[in-house]
């Protein structure tokens, strides 16, 4: 199971990139493998605030939904249409398979977040 090192995490199995005031946000390697085969990525506000927890969306995979939250506060700014290619988010999900970016509101919410070694003991990896 891949955990990049960079990366903070969420229990929920989102994953956040901090880049300046931009983070990028995606499900987690070990999601994608609970959820199977991703069929369909719905956020239906591409613009929306969000609190950090609140849902931005979901994620639908043969045999189930999944609501997607998120790990931050902000504003979203770009959403990856990968709904095109879904099974996208099962093949690289921390590079192309992206599925938001945020304009963080808080910088200090990510020190509540997990590193990648806390992730790795949630997961059992």
């Amino acid at each position: 199971m891949n955990i990049p090192a960079e990366l903070k995490y969420t229990t929920d199995h989102e994953w956040i990139r901090i880049e300046g005031e931009i983070g990028t946000i995606g499900v987690t390697d070990h999601a994608q493998g609970e959820l199977g085969d991703v069929v369909y990525v719905d956020i239906p506000n591409a613009s929306a605030t969000v609190g950090k927890g609140d849902t931005f969306g979901s994620i639908e995979a043969v045999k189930t939904v999944a609501d997607l939250f998120s790990p931050v506060s902000g504003t979203l700014v770009e959403v990856n249409d990968v709904n095109s290619a879904p099974d996208i988010v099962n093949k690289d999900p921390y590079g192309a398979g992206w599925l938001v970016k945020i304009r963080l509101a808080d910088v200090s919410e990510l020190d509540g977040l997990m590193d990648a070694e806390a992730y790795k003991a949630l997961v059992g990896a």
